[in-house]
């Protein structure tokens, strides 16, 4: 009996633990005939593997194991000179930290926003697309940062770790990692394309399909709905007296309140947050009869509150265009709060040394309560402003007036939230 490896041609994780077995020596046969979603669900296939999945592992000497790096990790310790899990307990260890990251920062983010593009996960939403996409991006710069001055992920050599992650990329360069994005990506893109043409792999990853745009989501037709035909005018029914009538339909469960949100529950304010966002737009910020002059005749200490936010990961920054569309992105993402928010937020400094930074006027006290709506609102970090210290006064007015200098770095753009 051979080493059994069930899974199918095109399954970008069953690829993986090919290449493994490719590079280890270890032989590897596919099923001579195997239908998925057929013959996963037959009895004698559930005896091996409960849960129906593949790729899964059955040996010649009758172990079995499923899940894609458990069944890589087992096939690549059976060729211990092929050094794929590194050569002493620290290295193994790092292989297994960048599958891990890849597995769950990058792989699963593909999976989630195929599904969501296809509708077959849930109802598509475009905020938690963008989530989906920011947080793969995310992992994946990472990844990229890492590999500049490194061929490989651990050591001078091919472990696992770069064979899954090449694995996790065949996925996602058909689905999100799209012209735009693998531009940001160069060592990654670099280190995929070295790994998938090792001689030994070549043909078991086949010809890489890169997608020029990422997926996106296609709202289905509109049906056109035929106009009824006009009712005959009924006969108008003599009037019964105005008492609790037998035939008054009344829903058997009442109708749930809309939900009311708690900060409309505040005690009324003599500041207008709209007539705020009026004079800011229409007046200069600074100086005699400017935005910040009426905002210190009016501001509710009691009502309102003002807060620094600041982006927690200014080093993953790139461009300072693109750095400004997150700021936009998280805006976007703020709409539900718009009755109680004002915002002016700035990327400051140059492509590859800015951060993000600015300033938000709220109601109430508290920052959660508004700024939670968005998905990724725990990405920036919130500190309030007490503008009785210079130092946060400063701060706030030339947030406002995109003057603001922090470290050298200069106010490059910004955007309004009003």
């Amino acid at each position: 009996m051979s080493n059994t490896l069930w899974t199918t041609p095109v399954q970008a994780a069953g690829k993986v633990i090919r290449a493994v077995g490719a590079i280890g020596g270890v032989p590897l046969e596919l099923p001579a005939q195997y239908e998925h979603y057929v013959d996963n669900k037959k009895p004698e296939y559930l005896q091996k593997f409960p849960h129906g999945k593949i790729p899964a592992l059955e040996t010649a000497d009758g172990f079995r194991i499923f899940e894609s790096v458990p069944v890589a990790r087992y096939v690549a310790g059976l060729a211990p000179n092929a050094g794929l899990l590194g050569s002493d307990p620290k290295s193994a260890a790092l292989i297994d930290q960048w599958i891990h990251l890849a597995e769950t920062e990058v792989d699963l983010y593909t999976s989630l926003i195929r599904g969501l593009v296809s509708g077959t996960v849930v109802p598509y939403n475009k905020p938690i697309h963008n989530t989906f996409a920011e947080r793969q991006l995310r992992a994946l710069k990472t990844l990229n940062a890492h590999l500049a001055t490194r061929t490989f992920f651990v050591g001078e050599r091919i472990t696992l770790a770069d064979i899954y992650i090449a694995g996790v990329l065949l996925r996602a360069v058909t689905v999100t990692v799209d012209a735009s994005v693998r531009a940001e990506l160069n060592h990654l893109i670099r280190h995929f394309e070295t790994v998938v043409n090792q001689p030994q792999i070549k043909d078991i990853f086949g010809p890489i399909e890169y997608a020029e745009k990422a997926l996106q989501y296609v709202p289905p037709p509109k049906e056109k709905k035929e106009p009824k035909p006009a009712a005959a005018p009924a006969p108008k029914a003599e009037k019964k007296p105005k008492e609790k009538e037998a035939d008054e339909e009344e829903p058997d469960v009442p109708l749930e309140p809309k939900a009311k949100n708690p900060l409309d529950d505040l005690p009324k304010s003599t500041f207008n947050l709209e007539d705020w966002k009026r004079q800011y737009s229409n007046n200069d910020t600074r100086g005699a009869g400017g935005s910040l002059e009426w905002f210190y005749k009016n501001f509710d200490a009691q009502g309102f509150s003002v807060w620094r936010v600041d982006f927690k990961y200014n080093e993953e920054l790139t461009q300072t265009f693109m750095s400004s569309n997150q700021v936009g992105g998280f805006f976007n993402r703020l709409e539900a709060s718009r009755k109680y928010l004002f915002g002016s937020v700035g990327v400051l400094g140059a492509t590859n040394n800015s951060i993000i930074t600015g300033a938000l006027i709220l109601r109430g006290l508290d920052v959660q309560p508004v700024v939670e709506v968005a998905p990724d609102w725990e990405s920036y970090s919130y500190k309030k402003l007490d503008l009785s210290n210079e130092e946060d006064k400063a701060f706030f007015e030339a947030a406002l007036a995109w003057d603001l200098e922090i470290d050298g770095k200069k106010w490059a753009d910004g955007k309004n939230f009003k």
